[in-house]
């Protein structure tokens, strides 16, 4: 756990280095568009979840990762027409269960878990669109 804001700042920008390599060298989109958008996403959420921390504002990194997840499996179902319905159900259900433990262990407010979906969601969605 990382209460501090100045706390969060050096893994965020690590993980948008991480990122930002994985996505320029490794996963490209033309070996690999539907990871890569995902990635391109998870950068995005990074970059916002930083700059909410430049005016005093935390978001669950939790809540990114799994309602990126989420999203993402989504739009897989859709972009190759399978039927992942237990794969959507339980991640959605996942979703709950991070963030109860998140309210209950006291390490976020409701309002920071809301932006933290919403900063794992909107990327998710708005790349869906480049390669469904």
């Amino acid at each position: 756990m990382a209460p501090l804001l100045s706390e969060r700042k050096i893994p965020l920008l690590i993980q948008c280095f991480l990122l930002i390599l994985l996505v320029r060298k490794g996963i490209t989109v033309d070996r690999y568009p539907e990871l890569h958008f995902f990635l391109l996403g998870a950068l995005f959420s990074t970059l916002f979840a930083l700059l909410l921390l430049f005016v005093k504002t935390k978001a669950s990194l939790h809540m990114i990762g799994i309602s990126a997840l989420t999203v993402f499996v989504f739009g897989l179902s859709v972009h190759y027409q399978s039927q992942n319905i237990f794969a959507i159900t339980f991640l959605t259900i996942m979703n709950g269960f991070v963030a109860s433990s998140r309210l209950v262990m006291k390490a976020h407010t409701s309002m920071e878990l809301i932006i933290g979906v919403l900063l794992g969601s909107i990327p998710q969605i708005l790349l869906l669109y480049l390669w469904l």
